[in-house]
């Protein structure tokens, strides 16, 4: 299957000749269409830098990143601004909606900055939001909902532009555990029925466990990856906490 993301041999370094830190050394992997993948590792590790250099919001010192074969890491910044609209989505901890804005116009927003035409944004947004469980809030404003809705509406901005890889850092951190499972059983659905490709950074167990594979990060390498397979989520969330016994240290860092 031809991957939708491919990251070979990404470095990354901080800092100046006296004192560098190197936060990526020379990770390579690919994810293919339809995957959900997870990234895991403690404070520290490097993955938020390597999902940073992924999305675009920071450059890779060395090595090459493909998303659908183009090389990202060779855009100028007016074709990766271009990219970044059209190829990726996003969803962060913080939620990152606009106060001003309905959940509707938060959701329609993505959509008109790529030029959609107005009758085509009112299709696809009310679509979304029926997949994603939130047609009755469309016309609240974020004050008015909840944190679960908060990110299930910045998720529908996210995937409303049919973007070919969905970011996701940390989704579940702001978020209490029955609206952290409704978001992660969304994002299930996704992944299935519109068979949308996530890549997300979490230091949840219980996040990581809806993922088909994992990719665990130490000291700026990968230092483990565990498939899913045909494991129930209960048993693959068993491996992932064998995994982060092996990585050592506080486990409190990771989970």
């Amino acid at each position: 299957m031809e991957n939708v993301l491919t990251v070979e041999h990404i470095e990354k370094y901080y800092g100046n000749k006296g004192n560098v830190t190197k936060a990526v050394d020379d990770i390579s992997f690919g994810v293919a269409k339809g995957e959900f993948i997870g990234i895991m590792g403690a404070s520290g590790s490097g993955k938020t830098t390597l999902l940073n250099c992924i999305s675009t919001i920071d450059s890779a010192t060395a090595g090459h990143i493909f998303i659908n074969g183009m090389d990202i890491t060779r855009l100028n910044q007016k074709k990766l601004s271009r990219f970044r609209r059209e190829q990726l989505g996003f969803i962060f901890q913080d939620f990152n909606l606009l106060d001003t804005l309905t959940a509707y116009e938060n959701i329609a927003l993505a959509l008109s900055i790529i030029k959609t035409a107005p009758g085509e944004i009112d299709v696809r947004v009310r679509q979304v939001a029926k997949q994603l469980e939130i047609e009755d809030v469309l016309q609240k404003y974020p004050y008015q909902l909840s944190g679960g809705q908060k990110q299930r509406v910045a998720s529908a901005r996210a995937i409303v532009t049919n973007p070919s890889l969905i970011l996701a850092d940390e989704p579940t951190g702001a978020l209490d555990s029955k609206s952290s499972r409704m978001l992660l059983e969304s994002f299930e659905t996704l992944n299935r029925n519109l068979d949308a490709t996530i890549l997300m950074v979490t230091h949840d167990a219980f996040t990581a466990s809806y993922c088909h594979r994992i990719l665990f990060i130490k000291d700026g390498k990968i230092f483990n990856e565990i498939v899913r397979g045909d494991n129930t989520r209960k048993q693959f969330f068993n491996r992932i906490i064998e995994v982060v016994t092996l990585l050592g240290g506080d486990n409190s860092n990771v989970l």
